[in-house]
């Protein structure tokens, strides 16, 4: 049996680098389901190849597999839980959990676990007694001091600070990424204690760390952004065939990190003929046929595609991925970092779709930005000069798509939000075609799972506490500026 399991996926992977066919490769994934073994190690895998194509019940199931391989361990299942969690199905996770014994429920990595759900759901309290607990019986966790970190706020003399700085020598052990997270969490510290030069030191520690594993290249960039604009113009749009799909489901917002995104995605997700929202990353997974997702690999596809409708095609099967993230009736919101990069792709293939973008004061994003440790790849955001030379090239995106499609998407400082979300707020909610309602104004409310850096944030009310927070680090924000303005 293992034989042919194994072949199926090399076809898969085959698939997707040389012919770039993603359905072709959900269908090798299908079949391995119908036909392979109940439980294995190689279902973490297809699990990982699955969630990359867009693919969730298919990840889902597989990672479920990976679970049941014996013998049984906690590693597997923990990733299995952290699948269901990062697909939406945060309830199921949960009760799998809850229906463990009380004795397993309390190994430390198991509450670690609890404790993030609740804090997503916004159930701080829970998760701060959670990571507590964990803590108590594992204290030299890096990631439960972080994450505790992140739900609570510090003040001069505050006990927890003063323990996770005795055991920061014994927490340098720890591998790399592990250990920059225990930094950060120090910065978040001493950020609140508004010791910001010891807030700094430690997240420029950390980010140092994160930087050597994984490096940016700003030129490749720029050369990307370059070719965009270069290549993606009202008249060369022109050649792209009509799209069939005819969806609004899917609102846009976009924006760089830190920029009001999240509060943006609430906002609009306390409406109630909305289902959800979330980084959900799929947009991308829909346009592998693309290649690279280039204006000439997006010409490749459609010249090779043999559909009178190759453009409604790769809508559908996005529309068809959120309808098995979300599991619910209703628009969503795609909040997804990097979306400016396929922002032509994207309003092509979905001619009634609509785009929020939202704009910040770049010193006050930048700051929050660095301040923050991202899991998913964003290697850019490891220094100041890089952030500053990211947001350059972002500028010159917004400017660009916001001039072709100006009628599409709709700028919004996030500033003119939090000062003014009376006037704001209806706009934004008008722009995607829905009547306003008192909800919408009172977006910390929603009960909603947010899976983000800013998810205590999200919980408070519209305030414009964090205008101008960048005041507070003006020498060291100088690193960024002299980049940022640079002229060309």
């Amino acid at each position: 049996m293992n034989a042919p399991t194994q072949s199926r996926i090399l076809q898969a992977v085959e698939l997707l680098s040389k012919e770039f066919d993603r359905r072709g490769a959900a269908s090798l994934l299908k079949q391995e389901l119908a036909l392979g073994a109940a439980a294995g190690d190689r279902w973490r895998s297809v699990a990982k190849l699955a969630a990359k194509i867009g693919e969730i019940d298919i990840a889902v199931e597989a990672a479920r597999r990976y679970a049941d391989s014996a013998p049984l361990s906690l590693e597997h299942q923990l990733f299995y839980w952290g699948e269901l969690a990062t697909h939406g199905r945060h309830t199921q996770a949960l009760n799998i959990v809850r229906a463990l014994s009380e004795a397993r429920r309390n190994q430390p990595a198991i509450m670690h676990f609890q404790a993030t759900l609740a804090a997503q759901e916004g159930n701080f309290q829970e998760a701060e007694t959670l990571f507590r607990r964990a803590l108590k019986a594992a204290p030299f966790t890096p990631q439960t001091w972080f994450a505790l970190a992140m739900i609570k706020t510090f003040a001069p003399g505050d006990p927890d600070l003063a323990q996770m700085e005795r055991l920061a020598p014994s927490m340098a052990q720890a591998e790399p990424s592990i250990y920059a997270r225990f930094l950060f969490g120090l910065g978040k510290a001493r950020h609140d204690c508004k010791d910001y030069d010891k807030a700094f030191e430690y997240y420029a520690q950390g980010a140092a760390l994160r930087r050597r594993e994984e490096p940016h290249d700003p030129n490749a960039t720029t050369a990307f952004v370059t070719g965009l604009i270069r290549d993606f113009t009202p008249e060369t749009m022109r050649a792209f065939r009509a799209s069939g799909c005819d969806s609004d489901r899917a609102i846009f917002v976009n924006g760089v990190p830190r920029s009001g995104t999240t509060l943006v995605e609430q906002i609009i997700a306390s409406h109630s003929a909305v289902g959800g929202g979330a980084e959900i990353n799929l947009l991308a997974p829909a346009l592998i046929p693309t290649g690279d997702y280039s204006f000439a690999g997006a010409m490749a596809y459609q010249k090779r595609s043999k559909s009178n409708d190759c453009w409604g095609e790769i809508a559908n099967d996005y529309l068809s991925m959120i309808g098995m993230r979300f599991q619910t009736s209703g628009r969503i919101i795609d909040k997804t970092l990097g979306q400016s990069h396929l922002m032509g792709l994207l309003l092509s293939m979905l001619p009634r779709a609509r785009v929020i973008w939202l704009r910040r004061q770049p010193e006050d994003s930048a700051l929050s930005t660095f301040r923050s440790y991202f899991t998913a790849p964003t290697p850019w955001s490891w220094s100041l000069e890089d952030i500053a030379q990211f947001y350059r090239e972002e500028d010159r995106l917004f400017q660009h798509w916001t001039q072709i499609e100006p009628d599409r998407i709709l700028p919004i400082r996030y500033e003119d939000l939090v000062k003014d979300p009376q006037t704001v707020i209806p706009q934004i909610i008008n722009h995607v075609g829905l009547s306003v309602e008192p909800g919408v104004f009172e977006p910390h409310k929603a009960k909603r799972s947010v899976r983000t850096a800013s998810v205590k944030q999200v919980r408070s009310p519209v305030s414009t506490s964090s205008v101008g927070a960048a005041r507070a680090y003006d020498r060291q924000m100088e690193a960024f500026r002299r980049v940022y303005h640079q002229r060309d």
